[in-house]
């Protein structure tokens, strides 16, 4: 399942990126928002997003989600004060391939602002494709962050 969360200025994207979705087979849930309203806050969407991802990944389910704002930053920081999201700003296909590949990246974000529409849609496709390595180095490092995690 993917997970995708927008704010106002991620919304036309975010609306694209579900036509994608259904084009390439996948599964999608829209946590929000629903429609184009100028004065909403990205921080609720991120939740949102981060919360559905965590609990399908607690219960061993693959999630991945995808969250759009306009410099993809601030959504993105957002998303990481969830336990178990691993979301970063991407700004080329290769990296979030690296980024799944290495990190286990299962949060996208995207800049509306920045990058353009075709950009985007490649770097999410990318990103939905990825397969995690699991290599002992990768898995190592990911207990390091749990460590950071639990212990702050």
């Amino acid at each position: 399942m993917i997970y995708l969360g927008s704010d106002h200025r991620g919304f036309a994207l975010k609306e694209k990126l579900k036509t994608k979705l259904t084009e390439w087979g996948f599964d999608y849930e829209d946590v929000g928002p629903f429609e184009y309203n100028k004065d909403d806050d990205y921080p609720i969407f991120a939740a949102a997003v981060g919360k559905a991802v965590a609990l399908s990944l607690s219960k061993g389910n693959g999630a991945k989600g995808v969250l759009i704002c306009g410099s993809g930053v601030g959504i993105d920081i957002a998303a990481n004060k969830i336990d178990g999201v691993r979301a970063g700003t991407i700004s080329e296909p290769e990296q979030a391939r690296a980024s799944v590949h290495d990190e286990n990246l299962n949060v996208l974000s995207l800049s509306s602002d920045f990058l353009s529409e075709d950009k985007a849609i490649e770097i999410a496709k990318a990103f939905l494709e990825a397969k995690y390595a699991k290599e002992e180095r990768y898995e190592r490092r990911l207990e390091e962050i749990k460590d950071i995690e639990a212990n702050n």
